[in-house]
């Protein structure tokens, strides 16, 4: 029994449309719906591509992909662009040219003796000759001259004769003790005397001599400075015999002082505008430089040492 070819055909369009139709409607059907505001509340679209996660920074980096700038070659030959970038097709030899150019310029070639650089000379000026032998005769008796005027000024001057100091030995520790008890201030002047025969400036001095020396302050420190003995010049410094340092120790309240003075400025001037004046601390520094008074007693031992080579 043979098939139409009538029939197979007419089979074959009903079949393409009943597909058509089907894949339309499954197209038309599977779109999402048209988000809708519900509750007041505004849709927010899900998002479809995640990123990926790598396990290490070795993969991120092995997954980047390089971009490359591709640019389109040029139609022209770039050695014959200039740097404006327009093609001109003697730009070698104008380079050239102007290589040469500038050779020529700074003088490096002369091809001949009579150029634009060595021009002809119509009238050259001729070198006159000076006779120096009268400018020689005068300079030297110029400086005759001031030879003998440096001479005579040599012998006029009377030159001071400078002596030469002879180094005289001293102990290194000499020791004393304070010779009653003393009230001093700045710049006073403190008693002393000897507890041993000492070598001072190359000569004994005996024992219980008086020796004086000048106060001045320093931070809990009371510094002696002895500049004279018996009338002769020396340098010595006062250490104290129980701590060995410079000075006599002492204790004094300036901080105390001044954290009462600084406390009733402040309450003062709590009510004027701006930052208040200060002015108990300065009041303190006037009063430690000039009124303070230490009183040292009695056969307080002290150090003498000298404060450089005694002459």
């Amino acid at each position: 029994m043979k098939v139409e070819k009538n029939k197979i055909v007419f089979v074959a369009i009903i079949l393409c449309v009943v597909l058509f139709i089907g894949s339309y409607a499954v197209i038309k059907f599977s779109e999402d719906e048209e988000p809708t505001i519900e509750n007041n509340q505004i849709p927010i679209p899900t998002l479809k591509d995640e990123q990926k996660e790598y396990d290490s920074k070795l993969e991120a980096l092995n997954d980047l992909k390089e971009t490359r700038q591709i640019n389109a070659p040029s139609m022209y030959d770039e050695r014959l662009l200039d740097s404006m970038g327009v093609f001109d097709s003697d730009l070698l030899t104008k380079e050239k040219m102007r290589l040469v150019d500038s050779i020529y310029n700074q003088g490096r070639i002369s091809y001949s003796d009579r150029s634009y650089r060595k021009p002809e000379i119509s009238n050259p000026i001729k070198e006159i000759q000076i006779d120096t032998i009268e400018t020689i005769k005068t300079n030297k008796t110029i400086h005759i001259k001031q030879l003998a005027l440096e001479h005579q000024l040599f012998f006029a001057s009377v030159p001071k004769k400078e002596e030469v100091p002879m180094i005289a030995p001293t102990d290194s520790n000499i020791y004393v003790t304070v010779d009653g008890a003393q009230t001093v201030k700045k710049n006073y002047r403190l008693k002393m005397r000897l507890l041993n025969d000492a070598l001072i400036g190359g000569r004994i001095i005996p024992e219980n001599t008086n020796i004086y020396g000048f106060v001045s302050f320093k931070p809990n420190r009371v510094i002696i400075a002895i500049t004279n003995i018996n009338h002769r010049p020396i340098l010595l410094k006062a250490f104290d015999l129980q701590d060995g340092n410079e000075g006599i120790y002492i204790e004094n309240s300036f901080q105390a002082e001044a954290r009462q003075e600084v406390v009733g400025d402040i309450v003062d001037d709590i009510n004027i505008a701006g930052v208040p004046q200060v002015s108990g601390v300065k009041k303190i520094f006037q009063r430690t430089n000039k009124n303070v008074k230490v009183t040292i007693s009695d056969n307080y031992k002290l150090i003498l040492k000298p404060l450089k080579e005694t002459y």
